[in-house]
């Protein structure tokens, strides 16, 4: 008497076992075949003969059976994985372990404790996180503005004033500045090359002040320390750099209450101060 295959209700559970039953075949088709001969043991050798290639849509099925994985089993596993995190380093967690998470910090100590804990071992940056308060930024959230820093960022500002020599530069792809400023007459040459200037961030834009009257006063106040800043999109959040790990405290500190100055203090639920590699230290805002 022949073997009895019993069919389960539900066509689902039936094609998964024959696409199972396919990958078992695939495999066994695929696996070294040895054949006896003269050789180096007692006259024994072992000869290796090639299988065929497996059909792709069946290697994900045969690494579960050779595995003896049910598919659940296998999207467990998978979803383990993504669900365990980054794991840190020894040495940041000691680092870490130096800052208390639920103290606020006076901003003199924590610039202090920041430049402590920087894990770089180049010049980093020290950045600074502000929390909003969603109802004095009103419902659109558009909230921006410009500062000067006192001692700038530590980063040099090559700052260019749009002309038509400039243009034409940039329409042959040299582009050496980091900000553009422009005469608002110059905007219509400027719309030649927008499509290379726009996703730079680099077209000049009245909401971040580069389009100006007077080009070459704002392209000064540009390259001595005048940043903007924006909240993120649909986030009453602002990042900003204020400075270098290697700036003496006091300018640090300078730096930070310029910006404070500039949003409002009544503004600002919450700020936190970091390096580029180093634990957040949360600070008093006064």
């Amino acid at each position: 008497m022949g073997k009895i295959r019993v069919a389960a209700l539900g066509g689902g559970e039936e094609k998964e076992q024959k696409r199972r039953a396919d990958a078992r075949r695939q495999t066994k088709k695929s696996k070294k075949e040895k054949v006896e001969g003269v050789g180096m043991k007692g006259g024994e050798r072992v000869a290796v003969i090639e299988g065929t290639e497996i059909n792709p849509e069946f290697k994900k099925l045969v690494e579960e059976v050779e595995s003896g994985e049910t598919p659940e089993e296998s999207k467990k596993q998978k979803s383990k994985k993504q669900k365990k995190g980054r794991e840190r380093s020894k040495r940041y967690k000691n680092i870490a372990g130096l800052v208390d998470k639920t103290k606020l910090y006076p901003l003199a100590e924590a610039v202090i404790l920041v430049k402590k804990t920087s894990l770089t071992r180049f010049d980093g940056t020290v950045e600074l996180h502000v929390n909003l308060n969603p109802a004095s930024i009103g419902e659109k959230g558009d909230f921006r503005g410009s500062v000067t820093l006192p001692h700038g960022t530590g980063r040099e500002v090559r700052v260019a004033i749009a002309d038509d020599a400039l243009v034409a530069a940039i329409e042959a792809g040299k582009i050496d500045f980091d900000v553009l400023v422009a005469h608002p007459s110059m905007m219509s040459k400027l719309a030649k090359v927008a499509k290379t200037l726009g996703p730079k961030g680099l077209m000049p834009n009245p909401k971040n002040g580069t389009i100006s009257e007077n080009p070459e006063k704002r392209a000064k106040e540009l390259a001595h320390g005048q940043v903007n800043f924006k909240a993120e999109p649909g986030n009453p959040i602002v990042h900003m750099p204020v400075g270098k790990i290697s700036f003496e405290d006091e300018k640090l500190t300078a730096n930070v209450t310029a910006i404070f100055t500039a949003i409002g203090n009544n503004k600002i639920l919450r700020a936190t101060l970091a390096a580029t590699m180093g634990p957040g230290v949360k600070i008093v805002v006064s």
